[in-house]
């Protein structure tokens, strides 16, 4: 009878292994599907992606410099043309 008994629990655990096994492969699958989804809602939306957005802002901020420069040099230029002019 013991026999039996493990036979029945090994039946049991093998079936529930297999179960687990089943039931990850569906959240992969379910996973995959809602991510996709997400995806091609976000590209609909023209959402953009981090990556892009982050290289725009870094173009912004190097203009902003370089504004900020060129207006130092023209302010420097127009001082020294409106220096002391002495006949």
């Amino acid at each position: 009878m013991a026999t039996g008994t493990n036979r029945i629990f090994d039946d049991f655990a093998r079936l529930m292994t297999d179960a687990a096994g089943a039931a990850q492969g569906v959240r992969k699958e379910v996973e995959t599907a809602v991510h996709a989804q997400a995806e091609r809602f976000l590209n609909n939306m023209d959402v953009v992606k981090r990556e892009e957005f982050e290289a725009v802002r870094e173009m912004a901020a190097r203009a902003r410099d370089e504004n900020e420069a060129l207006k130092a040099r023209i302010e420097a230029l127009e001082a020294k043309l409106a220096g002391p002019t002495s006949l």
